[in-house]
């Protein structure tokens, strides 16, 4: 596989982040792209650790799990990160559940109260 490197933009464009995003990424040390002068171009790696933040995002999980979570990889490798996250995951799944509740018990009573609603407006006039 060919070592491919993506510019600022097309990383921006590949993955349909703001720039603002992306150098936030960078301030905040969730990726570190190669700089050659101005120029900042992301490699494989950064590509990779991408793809996980923003998986990350999609489950709901904070920018700083995520921090934490890859930087187990780069400390203690493999066997950490993945234990963290089981740990992680069940805590989010617990936390998702907890909201799917929520929301199930909200569209209850909305539709409750439009039936209401409904019988009202067949009562009037």
């Amino acid at each position: 596989m060919p070592d491919t490197r993506l510019s600022f933009k097309e990383m921006c464009a590949k993955f349909d982040v703001t720039a603002r995003t992306l150098r936030y990424y960078e301030y905040i040390e969730l990726l570190s792209p190669e700089k050659d002068g101005r120029s900042r171009y992301y490699g494989p790696k950064e590509i990779a650790r991408m793809t996980l933040i923003l998986r990350g995002r999609r489950f709901g999980f904070s920018l700083e799990e995520i921090r934490q979570w890859l930087e187990i990889y780069k400390k203690d490798g493999t066997r950490p990160q993945l234990e963290t996250f089981v740990e992680f995951a069940g805590r989010q799944l617990k936390e998702l559940e907890r909201q799917r509740d929520e929301i199930d018990a909200t569209l209850r009573d909305l539709a409750v109260l439009r039936e209401t609603a409904l019988d009202e407006l067949k009562k009037l006039p």
